[in-house]
């Protein structure tokens, strides 16, 4: 069901550091960026992206954040719900994926990502 780590999301307080360790440091490459948020390409086609304190409030980004790929977000939440995989919040919709966030027994929350519908 789980096909790769596809993505990784992190908030941080050292925002512009860490831009900079990213891109200058990692020679990781520009996607998009806004100016609390930035997006990173991987050659592969997977993402890293780093957000300042305070953006999108509403996502549970505390620690750094995987995201594993799936085909069907939808179908693989409800796969994992009835495993007794406890999911945080709505799955989600961008310009070209969907996910949802779960949390692990340790706590750490994690996401499913697969195409947009």
């Amino acid at each position: 069901m789980i096909k790769s780590l596809k993505w990784m999301g992190v908030r941080t307080d050292r925002y512009q550091e860490m831009r900079e360790f990213y891109s200058d440091k990692l020679g990781l490459e520009l996607f998009d960026e806004e100016s609390d948020y930035v997006d990173f390409l991987l050659p592969n086609g997977d993402r890293v992206e780093l957000f300042a304190p305070g953006s999108i409030p509403d996502e549970p980004l505390d620690t750094p954040v995987m995201g594993l790929e799936v085909e069907d977000v939808d179908q693989a939440r409800r796969h994992f719900e009835s495993r007794g995989v406890e999911f945080i919040g709505p799955v989600r919709q961008g310009k070209t994926l969907r996910w949802t966030y779960f949390r692990a027994p340790d706590g750490h929350v994690y996401e499913l990502v697969g195409p947009a519908k």
